[in-house]
């Protein structure tokens, strides 16, 4: 099986970063189309009335952590063309359904390794992911 589209899901945490940089590598060796995704996660939205702070601002605060971790991904490997994508909604579902839409055949994404109550209580997007995905999925697992 090789891959020509590998799409890599991030959120700015040091797990997505790593993962992120595995897939990329990914993609130079195998001479794939990279993409980056980054979901804005509707649900972090809120806004603080005690620090005033609208719903719309902390979406507009999203959108630039968003948008600065995609820039600082690709300035990593400048000279190869990479995709971005920044939906906004539910990141379990957005990664699949942006991978589907770009007719990715690969989903990269790190882990944080959760287990037990935490996992349960938080959910996991990359099992999600693994789940839900008609398209093959490489998890990048944190290293402890």
């Amino acid at each position: 099986m090789s891959f020509s589209r590998i799409i890599i899901a991030v959120d700015g945490s040091e797990f997505a970063m790593a993962a992120a940089r595995r897939g990329l590598e990914l993609a130079g060796q195998l001479n794939a189309q990279a993409a980056l995704l980054f979901v804005i996660d509707l649900t972090r939205a809120t806004g603080s009335a005690d620090l005033g702070i609208t719903p719309h601002e902390a979406l507009i605060v999203l959108k630039k952590e968003a948008e600065q971790t995609l820039d600082q991904l690709a300035l990593m490997y400048a000279g190869t063309e990479i995709m971005k994508f920044m939906p906004e909604g539910n990141p379990k579902d957005d990664i699949i359904r942006t991978a589907e839409t770009w007719g990715a055949d690969l989903v990269v994404i790190g882990t944080h390794a959760r287990t037990g109550l935490s996992r349960l209580l938080l959910g996991s997007v990359a099992e999600h992911v693994v789940r839900h995905s008609a398209i093959p999925v490489m998890v990048v697992p944190s290293k402890r």
